[in-house]
């Protein structure tokens, strides 16, 4: 009985829930980016100078999908902006991780916005934007997303058997990333099988919350050693 009412009383307030959950994950995308903006500032680690534009990228794309979309009137238009958003943070994500194989660490930094490696990222979301926006569907925005976290997770996993040393932190990074790619499947599932069911949507925004604190924690808990 319990958990039925606590069902109904989160569909009933299906609104207020997406709200709360968007002001959430851009709070929290912006204490990154000013968190592993400092970081980066004191280590001068492209890395974790990637790592801040994947918030950035994710900020703003939430704020465009749940804050601004209500109020324009091409729904439609206004979601492939975010996606592009979304999915360009995605790339970063996964550039994060791999940017000494393509950077020589001693050369002179580069901007982390705009050089040619970056511009690729952003034809690469248009280019799924545009599918997806022709088409009118998610899909090629799911499929890219489940693919980049799933090869995400491979590569975190993988560092977390190779460096002892940051062990503990790669072993939540592997777990976040995973959480992750489950909350894109469960959002292609809402789309593609659930008809937007408003219970599983609900259900992905906690997830999300869940993996966006765990990189706050993260965050917090490296720049606290500092």
């Amino acid at each position: 009985m319990f958990l039925n009412f606590m069902i109904e009383l989160l569909l009933q307030n299906k609104e207020l829930i997406k709200i709360i959950y968007a002001l959430a994950i851009i709070f929290i995308c912006a204490f990154i980016v000013l968190k592993t903006d400092r970081l980066f500032q004191l280590s001068l680690h492209r890395g974790i100078r990637y790592l801040r534009n994947v918030f950035f990228f994710y900020g703003v794309g939430f704020f465009i999908r749940y804050i601004l979309s209500p109020y324009l009137p091409n729904y439609f238009f206004i979601f492939s902006l975010s996606e592009f958003f979304l999915v360009t943070g995605g790339f970063f994500l996964l550039y994060s991780l791999l940017w000494k194989n393509f950077e020589n660490p001693a050369e002179k930094s580069i901007s982390s916005l705009f050089n040619l490696r970056t511009f690729i990222f952003y034809i690469m979301s248009t280019v799924i934007v545009l599918l997806d926006y022709f088409w009118q569907t998610y899909y090629f925005l799911f499929l890219s997303q489940i693919l980049i976290f799933l090869i995400v997770a491979a590569i975190s996993y993988s560092k977390y058997l190779q460096d002892k040393k940051r062990r503990n932190f790669m072993r939540k990074y592997s777990f976040a990333m995973l959480l992750s790619m489950s909350a894109w499947i469960l959002n292609a599932l809402a789309s593609l099988w659930f008809s937007w069911n408003a219970f599983v949507i609900i259900i992905v925004y906690f997830l999300n919350i869940i993996i966006f604190l765990l990189f706050l924690y993260g965050v917090l808990k490296v720049t606290r050693q500092r």
